[in-house]
Parts: C-alpha cells; sequence; structure tokens
C-alpha cells in the first residue's frame, strides 16, 4: 500500500486514461458521417472523466468540491456509457469490446462512488493510502455501485 501523491496515481484515473485512448482508437474507424454526432461526444465525454478526476484531486482541500468534481467526473462516465451503447447497436463495436470497455467505465463509477463515500480521508493531508483489489462500497459488491448509498 503506497502513499497517493497526485492524481495519475489513482486507479480511476489510469483505468480512465486507458479507457479513453481505447474508444479513441476504436473510434477513428467509425463512419465519417458520425463524426460530429457519436465520435467526438464520446471522444469529450471518456477525456473528460480524466480532466475531472484531476480537477477534484486538485480541490481537496474543501469535501464538497471534491465530491463536486467527482460527481461530475461519475456523471461523464455514464455518458461516456451510452454513448458505448449507441456504438455497439448501431455495429460500430463488437460485444466482446464494448463489454470490456463498459465494464472499466461500470469499476470507474464504482470507485468514484467509494472515494465520495469516504472524500474526508482523500481531503486535507495527504494521509490516503490506496489498496490494491477490487472497490468496495459499505461492504457491497462492484456491481451494486450504480445504486449505493453515498453515507455509511
Amino acid at each position: 500500500m503506497a502513499l497517493v501523491q497526485g492524481f495519475k496515481q489513482l486507479r480511476v484515473y489510469s483505468s480512465g486514461i486507458e479507457a479513453a485512448m481505447r474508444i479513441f482508437e476504436y473510434s477513428k474507424q467509425w463512419p465519417r458521417d458520425e463524426r460530429y454526432a457519436l465520435t467526438d461526444q464520446i471522444r469529450r465525454s471518456s477525456r473528460s472523466v480524466c480532466g475531472n478526476i484531476a480537477e477534484a484531486w486538485r480541490k481537496r482541500l474543501y469535501v464538497p468540491n471534491f465530491v463536486s468534481k467527482l460527481s461530475d467526473a461519475s456523471a461523464e462516465a455514464a455518458e461516456t456509457q451510452v454513448w458505448l451503447s449507441f456504438a455497439r447497436e448501431c455495429g460500430y463495436l463488437d460485444a466482446t469490446v464494448y463489454t470490456e470497455i463498459d465494464l472499466v467505465y461500470h469499476q470507474i463509477g464504482g470507485g468514484l462512488v467509494k472515494m465520495m463515500a469516504e472524500a474526508e480521508t482523500w481531503c486535507g493531508p495527504a494521509t490516503l493510502r490506496e489498496e490494491g483489489g477490487e472497490y468496495t462500497v459499505n461492504g457491497m459488491p462492484d456491481d451494486n455501485f450504480e445504486n449505493a448509498p453515498l453515507g455509511s
């Protein structure tokens, strides 16, 4: 377990970068007529997840600001999942790729919910150490994050 020194060390951030880059690579092959509708939208939302995580990290001095930016990151992750669904339905992504990337955004969302639920431990002086393994909230398994309560 290591002390997190910056947002680039957060699993939600590194997973977000990897997923956004996968989306970028796949979306290069999508039809030109999707450029302003689907392609730009999914690229922007997937990148915004990471941007909001970075902003949240810098706003750790005040818990409400930190939580607000994490909430924005979570909303962008959910938006990305919507665009992924459209890409799958339009036949631009096969089922395996869709499932893999969608799962990453589901896990990112779970990690963000956990960070919001435990915001006080992330804010203020750098004392939190992030353990390996899957994220859980109030003992709930990963697949229940979207409906997990934020309080303990």
